[in-house]
């Protein structure tokens, strides 16, 4: 088998992984925050409010990015979130992502555009609600793709 169709083949497998595993990661925060679960050392200089706003779209987005369910629409919100993130919260410590702790709010923001566009890949309640195989593709999100 050529290396191109088995690229091909493996692809929405891949991308459902690197899906599920962001999502996880991303819920993880918002389980910290919501449920003090896995507790985090220094938390605690947020007001409760944001707190409560922050954990709740980290905590609601992970699980729908992880279910694969309005993927699109889910991971555009995210990256924006974690770009407003990045750019409040670490961009005023220092210029440098290493020094001001940024790395995964830009890795988050970037996987979030990277999902938005690419799709939720294969295990996903959106390519349940496409309808069957043969009249989607593996990247799309849209429902009216393939009718």
């Amino acid at each position: 088998m050529e290396f191109a169709a088995v690229r091909a083949a493996a692809t929405p497998y891949a991308l459902a992984i690197l899906r599920v595993m962001t999502g996880l990661l991303f819920l993880e925060h918002g389980s910290a925050k919501l449920l003090g679960f896995p507790a985090m050392p220094g938390a605690g200089h947020e007001s409760h409010a944001m707190l409560m706003f922050t954990g709740t779209i980290e905590f609601v987005g992970g699980a729908l990015i992880v279910a694969g369910f309005l993927t699109g629409i889910v991971a555009f919100i995210l990256s924006g979130y974690m770009a407003v993130a990045y750019f409040l919260a670490h961009a005023p410590q220092d210029f440098f992502p290493l020094l001001n702790h940024g790395e995964s709010a830009i890795f988050f923001c970037f996987i979030f555009l990277f999902l938005a566009v690419a799709g939720p890949g294969a295990w996903a309640f959106d390519g349940a609600r496409a309808g069957p195989p043969a009249r989607r593709r593996h990247g799309d999100w849209s429902p009216t793709v393939g009718r």
